[in-house]
């Protein structure tokens, strides 16, 4: 009952967004988009204080969790004993949602970056690259959706899944901390190598259409093949950002809750921060320790204590956000060193 009025109320807020937001093909100002971030973000606060009453009192059975039998008495395994980042009350419900979704968005804004370049190499309009988020992120949504049902599935049948969790997080983690910059040629990819061979290509923009005809047959645009790098790009992401939100709760509903609420604002945060992403040069490195705190939380995860939930909660939430504040702090504060471009004599 709970899961269909959380899709119902997702739906709704879709489609508002399609029949007031996105009505017309026109390029967002940041000050309309900042406006459209705030509000997600006060639904998110919103629904973290429903998830608190939700729990405290078991709606739905919410917070109502079957525990593992033993055999005959002993102790469980590792791995297959009751998570211990399940929430026991509605404020460390409230607080793993929260945490969820403040996690998710802080990832989302490498994702951002990624987007402005796939949008920038195939040069969509500007009047037309909310178009291309729209239908990403309803891709974004169906694909996040499986993709928790298979890891939470594979955590309670698969003992060693946190295990390699935790290692791919630390992976990712070590991987972005020494990531360099450079040029990426999106046409080398095996998805747009794959959609070219199915589709035929119209070489120029047709409005804000995915597809037309060429002598009477199905084309698709340059604004289809960004879309296909767009999913492509966060089904990516979300091999590394959804084993993070499940190291901090192994909840269903609060997994899934906190990244729709943030995949719901990540088209309002694009416009809103896609010309100010320079400026957060060390937020990388805010990224890269919580990747690794959650990476090492879950590679433990059977060695801590079950009755402290509450303080590894508490514990999480202050170190994502502080490793957050310094990020975004340090890059405000110290402005990015000029890159020198002058060539030896």
């Amino acid at each position: 009952m709970v899961w269909a009025a959380f899709v119902l109320l997702v739906l709704f807020i879709l489609a508002f967004d399609l029949g007031i937001f996105s009505r017309e093909s026109k390029a967002l100002s940041a000050r309309a988009a900042l406006t459209r971030t705030t509000i997600y973000f006060v639904l998110a606060l919103a629904f973290t204080v429903f998830v608190f009453f939700a729990y405290e009192n078991k709606w739905g059975g919410l917070g109502v969790y079957a525990m593992p039998e033993t055999e005959h008495g002993h102790e469980l395994e590792p791995g297959t004993h009751p998570a211990s980042d399940l929430p026991k009350n509605g404020w460390e419900a409230a607080a793993q949602f929260f945490m969820g979704y403040i996690l998710e968005q802080s990832l989302s804004i490498d994702n951002i970056f990624v987007i402005a370049l796939i949008l920038g190499y195939f040069k969509v309009p500007a009047a037309y690259q909310h178009r291309v988020l729209l239908w990403g992120i309803l891709g974004a949504l169906v694909m996040r959706g499986v993709m928790i049902y298979l890891g939470i599935e594979l955590i309670k049948h698969v003992s060693f899944t946190m295990y390699f969790f935790g290692a791919l997080l630390l992976f990712t983690a070590f991987k972005m901390l020494f990531a360099g910059e450079g040029e990426v040629d999106f046409e080398q990819s095996r998805m747009i190598r794959l959609t070219r061979k199915i589709f035929r290509l119209h070489p120029a923009f047709v409005e804000d259409h995915f597809f037309t005809k060429i002598d009477g047959k199905r084309a698709m645009t340059p604004m289809f093949l960004a879309l296909v790098i767009v999913e492509t790009t966060d089904l990516v992401f979300a091999v590394d950002s959804i084993p993070a939100v499940i190291g901090l709760t192994q909840d269903p509903f609060l997994v899934f809750t906190s990244n729709v609420f943030a995949i719901l604002g990540l088209r309002s945060l694009y416009f809103a921060l896609a010309d100010l992403l320079g400026r957060f040069h060390y937020l990388k490195y805010s990224l890269v320790a919580i990747l690794a705190f959650v990476g090492i939380k879950m590679l433990v995860h059977d060695y801590l204590p079950h009755s402290q939930t509450g303080t590894i909660t508490l514990i999480s939430l202050e170190f994502i956000a502080v490793s957050l504040g310094v990020g975004i702090g340090t890059s405000l504060l110290i402005p990015e060193a000029p890159h020198d471009q002058t060539e030896p004599a």
